[in-house]
């Protein structure tokens, strides 16, 4: 798959741009936006040419939830099945549980959560229900004055999904979380801002440029220091002990230091810019990954 129905792909100066595209629905999310949003973020891992990520919307909304327009189930899922908690863990990569019982949502948060490639939100309108909680995974988010963001799970008699119960409380701390997921209401991005869900709120003509200030800050950075950096930090935060960061700090900056932080050093000491070479796809250290991938598999 190199085009898609629901997503627009443009990648300029290493830095990918996905573009929501169903304007005229407000960018309402379905099962197939779903499996290209995978398909995309797994995709950006494995091209070296892109070091950076921004997600935004067409048209005037950023993410306006499910299409609840489908008939049959709206969120795609199997309503023959009574799973278990034993089926989600015993037959997690079961295409019937896949594709049937696993939240939509979910599964594209672990897709962004795996990704190696850094992810901004460029929240350009609404952003509700999914369309809030699959930029939980993402790595940096910024709104517009247009911005309205909403975690209305409560209000249409669901639970939150997209993983923002794992995501969402590291955000904005417990209590907000709770607030926010239970009350049901639509803010803006100045409440948002205020809380830390975003770090910015920009007009909206500029949002874009924004964004891409950002990603090409990064793009001209060590892909491998970020694609570790970025792994290190979700997982070694919810470690048990800090001796577990210890471990992967001390081995990524060993094997680290072998490649682009000589680069780093020889830069900095020649007062040039640096002149990083190694890839994600076939320089990451030797411990990458250090964790079992299949929680975060689709």
């Amino acid at each position: 798959m190199t085009t898609y129905t629901t997503l627009n792909w443009e990648v300029s100066d290493h830095i990918l741009t996905l573009t929501l595209n169903r304007p005229e629905q407000m960018n309402a999310f379905t099962v197939e936006m779903c499996n290209e949003l995978i398909h995309a973020f797994d995709r950006a891992s494995l091209d070296d040419d892109v070091r950076a990520i921004i997600v935004t919307g067409a048209g005037k909304a950023f993410c306006a939830g499910m299409d609840l327009s489908k008939e049959g189930n709206v969120f795609g899922l199997d309503e023959s099945q009574r799973p278990t908690m034993q089926d989600m863990n015993e037959r997690f990569s079961d295409p019937a549980i896949v594709q049937g019982v696993r939240d939509t949502g979910g599964r594209v948060a672990l897709a962004v959560f795996r990704c190696t490639k850094p992810v901004i939100a460029a929240i350009n309108g609404a952003a509700v229900g999914i369309g809030a909680t699959m930029t939980c995974a993402m790595d940096i988010r910024l709104a517009s004055e247009h911005t309205r963001i909403g975690f209305v799970f409560s209000k249409v008699g669901i639970v939150p999904e997209a993983c923002s119960s794992w995501f969402l409380p590291r955000i904005v701390g417990i209590s907000k979380a709770l607030e926010w997921t239970m009350t049901a209401e639509i803010f803006n991005g100045d409440v948002a801002k205020e809380a830390g869900f975003v770090s910015q709120v920009i007009p909206s003509g500029q949002l874009l440029d924004e964004a891409r200030k950002i990603a090409q800050k990064i793009a001209s950075r060590s892909a491998v220091s970020v694609a570790m950096i970025r792994q290190m930090m979700y997982r070694n935060s919810a470690a048990a002990h800090p001796a577990e960061a210890h471990k992967v700090e001390s081995l990524g900056m060993f094997y680290t230091s072998l490649a682009d932080g000589k680069e780093g050093v020889a830069s900095f000491l020649e007062k040039r810019p640096s002149d990083f070479s190694a890839s994600v796809s076939s320089d990451m250290p030797p411990i990458y990954p250090w964790w079992d991938q299949a929680e975060s598999s689709d």
